[in-house]
């Protein structure tokens, strides 16, 4: 299959590609790490500089990437190849279209694990609402789940099928419809949400919490954290924005995409923390509780409010749809790519990568249970990490950062001349300082949030 064959599928809107991309960038990584990470460095303080980082870092960032798809209408290794032929640039930068690739294909095969809690316990929450739950209940609950392979399988098996089934469909049919009921879904309920935190608990907390900063509570690392954060949450250097740019219009404008999704990602993140803060605090629990909060601490939150099984039901099924739409933007880089390299049809390509995915999951999986105590590189001094907790920090903290800062190189340095005013969109006046960041700013402060994940 050739590149052309790729481009003949197209957004049915500009409407509909914002919508899909956005469905594919607001998932876990804002719905369940935000309020957590920003809980954990102190709130305001936090919040503010990953609104500043998201507008003033990844939106560069985002052009240059769906400049890169919109111009070589294919996969992203399509895309990135067509660049170095027309730069005339060395091959190996060809690893840019290779980490595109190989990030959500092994961050699917773990990032489908905790879509599966989330399943899970949308189940629970039609089934007793949490109801009477202490702390230690909540932890036994959330251990169970986690020790148990043959479940945690099953949800993980269930969760990237359904995926692969809605990317089989194509891009109008299964990844618009899927994405444009997400959306929808999303704010409804997370208004919805806030509006019952308003009414029944007041916002006055939360927003002090989330608004109100104290830079001194923050200190370097929790800077860094908001860079890494506004990175992980726009879906930079995953494939998808490259990818999902090759299906546009030639006359869609980028600045305007990138701004909406930023704005997006923004707002919804903002809402996840008036939807979660106001019963956490309320209740007296600890805004820091780290990755628990969803799982561990919400749970108890939930099954002493007045509603709270309704609240756990929309609650939960909003983080699984958040996730479930994510993983459609993780799978169809890996799809496209190797329908441009089979000829093979949607649907039956779609499939066999998500069972391989499922594959390639599978000790991550087992880490919680039969696997617990096997720590891969032990032998290299790293005794703490099992394979889940490997995968999680390389993609995370060393792929993704190591490719969003090969794509800056690449767009502002080696194809300086290649990207410029009618591949972007921006206009003369607007151009050079697009430039100057993505050439400058863009790759110091990366370089900083991985000297200090490596520190």
């Amino acid at each position: 299959m050739q590149t052309g064959e790729i481009q003949r599928e197209q957004w049915s809107s500009r409407l509909a590609f914002l919508y899909s991309i956005g469905a594919a960038a607001i998932g876990l990584g804002t719905l369940w790490r935000f309020p957590y990470v920003a809980g954990a460095n102190g709130g305001g303080a936090f919040v503010i500089l990953y609104i500043f980082f998201v507008l003033a870092i990844c939106v560069p960032l985002m052009i240059a990437e769906m400049a890169l798809g919109k111009r070589g209408h294919g996969s992203a290794v399509t895309s990135i190849d067509s660049a170095i032929t027309a730069a005339g640039a060395s091959r190996g930068w060809r690893i840019v279209g290779a980490l595109s690739l190989l990030i959500p294909f092994f961050g699917l095969s773990y990032y489908s694990i905790v879509a599966g809690w989330a399943i899970d316990y949308s189940i629970a929450s039609v089934a007793f609402g949490f109801a009477g739950f202490d702390a230690e209940q909540s932890r036994s609950m959330f251990g169970a789940l986690a020790a148990s392979p043959i479940r945690g399988g099953l949800l993980q098996l269930a969760f990237i099928m359904a995926t692969a089934a809605v990317v089989g469909l194509g891009v109008r049919r299964g990844i618009e419809t899927v994405s444009r009921i997400k959306m929808i879904a999303l704010f409804v309920i997370l208004i919805g949400l806030v509006i019952y935190n308003a009414v029944t608990m007041g916002l006055g907390p939360s927003a002090k919490f989330l608004l109100e900063p104290d830079f001194a509570a923050l200190g370097a690392e929790g800077v860094l954290t908001a860079l890494g954060q506004a990175l992980f949450s726009t879906a930079i250097g995953v494939g998808v924005l490259i990818t999902y740019s090759a299906y546009l219009p030639a006359k869609s404008s980028l600045p305007q995409s990138s701004m909406a999704l930023a704005g997006g990602v923004i707002i919804v993140a903002l809402l996840t923390g008036f939807a979660i803060f106001p019963a956490v605090l309320a209740y007296g629990l600890a805004p820091a509780e780290g990755p628990n909060l969803i799982f561990v601490t919400l749970p108890i939150v939930f099954g002493k409010m007045a509603g709270g099984q309704i609240i756990a039901i929309l609650f939960f099924g909003l983080i699984a749809l958040g996730a479930f739409t994510t993983a459609v933007g993780m799978l169809e880089p890996v799809v496209a790519w190797l329908r441009e390299k089979t000829g093979w049809g949607r649907a039956p390509i779609a499939a066999m990568a998500g069972f391989a995915i499922w594959l390639v999951g599978l000790p991550s999986l087992l880490s919680f249970s039969i696997l617990s105590d096997f720590h891969p590189l032990a032998f290299a001094g790293i005794e703490n990490k099992t394979a889940f907790d490997l995968l999680d920090f390389t993609i995370a903290n060393l792929l993704l950062p190591a490719n969003a800062l090969f794509l800056a190189i690449f767009v502002g340095w080696i194809c300086r001349g290649l990207i410029g005013e009618p591949e972007t969109g921006l206009r003369p006046v607007a151009l050079n300082p697009w430039r100057f960041i993505i050439r400058f700013v863009a790759p110091i402060a990366i370089v900083g949030l991985g000297a200090q994940f490596l520190m």
